[in-house]
């Protein structure tokens, strides 16, 4: 299944994409997908609907996050070989984390705002999973039962407070709209294989990045059992896993988004995403 949330920030509405193409409304069926909503065995019963039988979404209609409810947004650090080697540091010997806050998750195809005083915006496209279950010193081999979906997220990251500023990434890493998710979850039954998907991401229709799952140091599985050594995840939690190469920072001289840029990020059988880069709006 495709799992959307539509309508206005702040409110919007649980559906699902049909066949065609198009938004339903779920939610005579279930609140929202957060918490228990999330769980495999409630999405397997969504899955027996009759879709058609559905409301239609408005035409046109916002896309939002397609989860809601994230209270740990945890992201990897040089998780793609070919990216590590383009800044020029050695392989991870284990996973390098460091989280996003969660204020910072907008929609697919909202826009994104240059924070106050920044001026290094960088873009990378990842693959990001979404926690189904209560999550707690997960084994490696069961880590794919925990999992409720996939989604494309953009690690927005504003590079000079992430490198230059003393301290942990996150401060580059977490600032309004610095985390768009969407436009679907799609449901882990539905992509058995997450390590062989095509990546890109393209500013103003120029490629910079184009990459592949498959270059991954850390399997999925490997990620979700690492993290669960050090906390405890909930239904709607998300970890974004790493980006290919191609990012602003390590070019020859270095690109950075500005105002007006326009992006587009796809990864096979997750859709597309498509934001404009905004001045700072107090």
């Amino acid at each position: 299944m495709k799992l959307v949330r539509f309508g206005v920030a702040g409110a919007e509405k649980p559906g699902i994409v049909d066949a065609s193409g198009n938004v339903r409304d779920l939610s005579a069926h279930v609140a929202d997908f957060a918490g228990a909503a999330l769980d495999p065995l409630a999405l397997a019963k969504l899955k027996m609907l009759d879709l058609n039988t559905l409301p239609l979404a408005p035409a046109g209609v916002r896309l939002g996050p397609p989860v809601a409810g994230t209270r740990n947004f945890v992201a990897i650090g040089l998780n793609y070989a070919d990216h590590a080697k383009e800044t020029g540091q050695e392989l991870p010997a284990e996973p390098i984390l460091f989280n996003k806050a969660p204020t910072c998750i907008c929609g697919p195809n909202d826009d994104i705002m240059y924070p106050k005083g920044s001026d290094r915006m960088d873009w990378e496209c990842e693959i990001a999973f979404v926690v189904g279950r209560r999550a707690r010193y997960v084994e490696e081999a069961d880590a794919l039962s925990y999992i409720a979906g996939y989604t494309i997220c953009n690690d927005v990251s504003e590079r000079r407070w992430q490198v230059k500023r003393n301290g942990q990434w996150v401060k580059g890493k977490s600032a309004e709209t610095f985390g768009p998710l969407g436009p679907w979850l799609v449901t882990a039954d539905e992509m058995p294989d997450p390590h062989n998907l095509a990546m890109s991401l393209d500013v103003n229709g120029d490629r910079k990045q184009t990459g592949s799952t498959a270059t991954m140091i850390f399997s999925i599985p490997k990620l979700l059992a690492y993290v669960t050594e050090f906390m405890v995840l909930e239904a709607g939690d998300v970890i974004t896993t790493g980006t290919p190469p191609g990012v602003g920072s390590a070019k020859k001289p270095p690109e950075y988004l500005k105002a007006g840029d326009k992006l587009v990020l796809k990864i096979e059988g997750l859709g597309e995403q498509r934001a404009t880069v905004v001045p700072f709006k107090a």
